[in-house]
């Protein structure tokens, strides 16, 4: 069984990798996090839609505290940075049963004391509610350290 999934493993490992559609790789639209693209295997909390929004994280005090903390709860739960840029951030988690990879992104609006958040599987239709376990369990940590 182990041959099995290490080969597994490495196979939805590279094509998670992948963008099916170089638009869709992480990236501000119009200064905010893109929208979903309608499957269930994404949440943002810049969106409308009911199935798809998430809460973003609030904050008191310092935005830069804040982002830096951000930044460890991340690496605290397993992510990677793959690119920050001014109030953009863009992490990567690696679902651990099958090796697929999700984009977490997040958006700091300081004025507002929020840090945006859209989490999103790359490849496939349902998540059975991972994206949103996620950013839930995101949520928890930031709060209990913030």
């Amino acid at each position: 069984m182990s041959i099995v999934d290490d080969l597994l493993g490495g196979i939805t490992g590279v094509t998670s990798g992948l963008w099916p559609d170089p638009a869709a790789k992480p990236h501000l639209v119009d200064g905010r996090l893109r929208p979903c693209p309608g499957t269930p295997n994404c949440v943002c909390s810049e969106s409308a839609k009911p199935g798809e929004h998430v809460e973003p994280l609030s904050f008191k005090g310092e935005p830069g505290k804040a982002w830096a903390l951000l930044k460890q709860c991340v690496a605290s739960m397993g992510g990677t940075v793959r690119h920050e840029e001014g109030s953009y951030l863009w992490t990567t988690f690696v679902v651990p049963v099958f090796g697929f990879t999700d984009d977490v992104e997040f958006r700091i609006d300081e004025a507002a004391g929020v840090i945006h958040v859209r989490s999103a599987s790359r490849l496939g239709f349902s998540d059975l509610g991972v994206n949103r376990s996620r950013i839930d369990q995101l949520r928890s940590e930031f709060g209990r350290r913030c």
